[in-house]
């Protein structure tokens, strides 16, 4: 690696002009792949459904039977059904296509001189791109800096051993990949090790897997447990209505001797039994839920996460850069057996003492970094050495990463003039110690001083120089005799609205657990700044190390910081909190973070700062970093959740009267109530209600001032079902009670089914404002806010008024006036009704 500074290579960055017209007339980095499903795509889809089906059927037998108004109203009914079931398709597609262009891989490029990250797909020829560990190659490019850069490549050629990389200034030309020293790397491998500086030569469909036709993978809805779970319940009452619909249609026509009438009356009575809403509702909720959560910075990869979102029991969290802000200062150096302060606002000399710790820190830390740490050293020593940065004369000729084996890093300079070689290092300050070879005695002083550092919540590192005679740098920090020069302690401070989400989880009955790297002390006082209820309640990475699987499962059931942890010791925290029976969701943001994210519930990657791989491998990315932004996500997972519960509860309710109301007039030589243009009026409101009302119904005020839920509990659990099927009951007696009534007094057919039907009206209404909550009272749904929600209604009562009034509809409906006595009858039944629902939610409350 030459010793270029970063001013170069931001010197060497396109402006954003010249970036916008190449994107504009190259063409986005990206491959082809399917496009969103149209409108007419949709709409075939949704005509596949058995709900429209028979629509088309009953339609169908009206036009051949010449009964030309009833088949027309009804098809423009299901028109209209379709027109609202694809704008909410669109509504969710849109939702997911904004998803998958958020969700596309991050690059760092350097445009109007300065680094930006920005959307892989946004990259153009000429950019020049930054790499680090665990980053996935934008485009294909030429590498023009290199800093032990390695690629796994196994994607192009199938060899999953990685290969070095070497630097060219001058290559312009890509070759095909495959072997070691390379100067080029190639779009959609991955760096596995070192950094580097790349000129894009080419994007898209122009790159090598480009050319070997691969095609990326496009961010879909799955299909979740629950989606499956409802598929499940639609085919189960599909098949049963389908069995009473024959039954209808054989008793109908014994009993009244008319065939055609008891085919309808058999195909309403299917209708009414298909709850096709629910597939409508999960796909709906889960998408705009996603869309949802976005708005609070947080992107949804994997749609399972919102499902799980509501039932997490712990929240593994790594302290620096999501409970603290990862902008790091010096603010403390030790040496010689003095310690001294720095005020990053003073203009005071550097002692003298405190020159050559602050040099070599300089010397360790990597010019073109963005790592804050690396940054704070660079900045500090800038301010002491303005006139004579401490690289000037040197070039740099080696530099050793940090490693698992060694907690450090180092910089092998060379003298522009002269052999000898400089080694500077800086790390933990164990490692350091290490690689000084410090006795025990002058371990313990050192331990004495970091533990003093870290009680004042700062991260410590410790810096050694060693001079070098021998010769080439060595293969590994360990041979060089180093000279210990001291400590310097980083100051990181915890992020504005941490500790008030820290209060909200443990409200919400969540647990966090703080995982970080820095010294107990320091993450103990991090930990009281921020209100985590048993700071002291700490085990170490070598404790970890050392304890049977038994001995940490019962230790984790309390413990609430884990520190001085390895990234690949966070896989046995998760799988032992797993274990014993938590949900958990985890943060992380390197590449060996990926196994943990993965194993955990909820894999939380970080956006900002976070690698590819990481990103890749976890179920919600965090683009802002920001920890109460995880707790929003949280909350909305958690408000998402009780609206779907919301919505299918009522969704079982609604179909218990309108199948009653179509089987017993048939079972009991009643006249028919319902036909199949009443069912599609009332999926006229059953539809936006399930889709749009309650998807925009607001979380309730305990929402985060409840436990969890019981992640093994399902949706579709029996006691949901039976509070809706009671629902349900309500309804059809009211409704029934209202028709029967009407015939009883001698009122008429047509006059009955029109009081019946604005009853079932009414009661369906109030069954969408009673579901609201399972516990408030329906006069207090009122104050809680959903626009939504108050379209569907007055639409509803609009057009029921409409159908009332109009004697052309009337007659399609074959009903009779009502007078404004008939009206109120139907009212007090819907008063009686709401007593019904009131009654029902005393019984949840007290058996709750």
């Amino acid at each position: 690696m030459n010793d270029s500074s970063a001013d170069r290579w931001l010197a060497l960055g396109l402006t954003g002009e010249e970036a916008a017209w190449r994107l504009a007339r190259e063409g986005p980095n990206e491959l082809p792949s399917a496009k969103p499903r149209s409108p007419l795509a949709i709409a075939a889809s949704v005509l596949r459904e058995p709900m429209f089906l028979l629509l088309g059927t009953i339609s169908g037998i009206y036009f051949v039977v010449g009964d030309l108004r009833e088949a027309f109203a009804l098809s423009i009914a299901v028109v209209v059904i379709i027109i609202i079931t694809v704008v909410q398709e669109e509504r969710s597609e849109h939702a997911l296509q904004a998803l998958k262009e958020l969700s596309s891989p991050r690059a760092l490029v350097l445009r109007d001189g300065e680094a930006r990250r920005i959307a892989a797909r946004e990259a153009v020829r000429g950019d020049i791109v930054l790499l680090s560990e665990g980053d996935r190659v934008p485009a294909d490019g030429a590498v023009i800096s290199a800093h032990s850069l390695e690629t796994n490549e196994s994607l192009l050629t199938g060899e999953s051993a990685p290969v070095r990389k070497s630097a060219s200034a001058d290559a312009a030309e890509m070759q095909r990949p495959g072997g070691d020293d390379l100067p080029f790397v190639y779009s959609g491998t991955l760096v596995t090790a070192g950094r580097g500086v790349v000129r894009i030569l080419a994007t898209g469909p122009g790159t090598e897997l480009g050319k070997i036709g691969k095609i990326l993978q496009e961010l879909k809805p799955e299909r979740t447990r629950l989606q499956k779970e409802s598929a499940r319940v639609v085919r189960i009452f599909a098949l049963l209505g389908m069995s009473l619909c024959v039954v209808v249609a054989v008793v109908h026509t014994l009993t009244r001797g008319n065939l055609l009438r008891g085919i309808m009356a058999g195909l309403t009575l299917a209708i009414s039994m298909v709850p096709e809403e629910l597939a409508v509702v999960l796909t709906v909720f889960l998408a705009i839920g996603a869309w949802r959560i976005s708005r609070k910075r947080v992107l949804t990869r994997h749609m399972p996460a919102i499902e799980t979102l509501g039932a997490a029991t712990v929240f593994c969290v790594d302290k620096t850069g999501t409970l603290t802000m990862n902008r790091m200062s010096v603010t403390r150096l030790f040496a010689q057996g003095k310690l001294y302060r720095a005020n990053p606002e003073a203009d005071e000399p550097l002692p003298g003492t405190f020159r050559e710790l602050v040099r070599c820190g300089f010397l360790a830390s990597p010019e073109e970094t963005f790592d804050p740490m690396d940054r704070a050293f660079l900045e500090f020593a800038k301010r002491y050495f303005p006139e004579e940065p401490p690289g000037k004369g040197y070039r740099i000729v080696r530099e050793y990463p940090f490693s698992r084996d060694i907690l450090a890093m180092g910089r092998v300079w060379k003298r522009e003039e002269g052999d000898s070689l400089i080694v500077a290092a800086k790390g933990a300050p164990e490692a350091i110690a290490e690689l000084c070879q410090l006795n025990s005695e002058e371990r313990a002083r050192l331990a004495e001083v970091v533990g003093q550092l870290a009680s004042e919540g700062l991260r410590v590192l410790g810096v050694a120089r060693s001079t070098w005679t021998g010769g080439e740098p060595l293969e590994s920090l360990r041979g060089y005799p180093f000279e210990f020069l001291g400590l310097a302690g980083l100051s990181d401070p915890v992020r504005r609205g941490v500790p008030e989400a820290v209060a909200q989880c443990h409200d919400a009955g969540i647990r966090i657990i703080m995982i970080t790297g820095d010294y107990p002390v320091t993450a103990a006082t991090i930990a009281r700044q921020i209100g985590l209820e048993h700071p002291d309640n700490i085990i170490t990475g070598d404790e970890l190390r050392a304890m049977s699987g038994a001995e940490l499962g019962e230790r984790i059931r309390s413990a609430q910081i884990f520190a001085r942890i390895l990234p690949e010791q966070k896989l046995r925290i998760v799988e032992a909190l797993k274990d014993s029976g938590e949900i958990v969701a985890m943060t992380g943001d390197g590449v060996n973070d990926a196994p943990a994210l993965k194993a955990a519930h909820i894999g939380i990657a970080m956006g900002a700062r976070g690698c590819d791989v990481a990103r890749e491998a976890a179920s919600l990315i965090l683009l802002d970093d920001e920890f109460p932004s995880i707790v929003e996500a949280i909350r909305l997972g958690r408000r998402i959740y009780d609206n779907m519960r919301k919505a299918v509860s009522y969704i079982f309710a609604i179909h218990v009267p309108i199948a009653g109301i179509s089987l017993l007039p048939v079972m009991f030589r009643w006249p028919l109530i319902l036909m199949p243009v009443h069912i599609v009026f009332l999926e006229l409101i059953i539809d936006p209600a399930c889709s749009t009302a309650f998807e925009a119904e607001p979380a309730e005020e305990n929402v985060m001032r409840r436990p969890p839920r019981d992640p093994g509990e399902s949706l579709f659990h029996w006691r949901l079902i039976r509070y809706g099927l009671l629902q349900g009951l309500g309804a059809l007696l009211v409704s029934l009670a209202v028709f029967g009534v009407a015939l009883v007094r001698g009122q008429g057919e047509m006059d009955a089914r029109a009081l019946g039907f604005t009853t079932l009206v009414i009661t369906n209404l109030l069954l969408i404002w009673g579901n609201r909550s399972s516990k408030a009272l329906h006069w207090s749904a009122l104050a809680a806010p959903n626009r939504a929600l108050w379209w569907v209604t007055s639409g509803a009562l609009v057009f029921l008024a409409i159908v009332l009034r109009v004697p052309s509809l009337r007659g399609l409906f074959q009903f009779s006036f009502l007078h404004p006595a008939d009206i109120a009858i139907c009212l007090a039944a819907g008063f009686v009704f709401v007593l019904w629902l009131e009654g029902l939610k005393c019984l949840a409350r007290r058996s709750a």
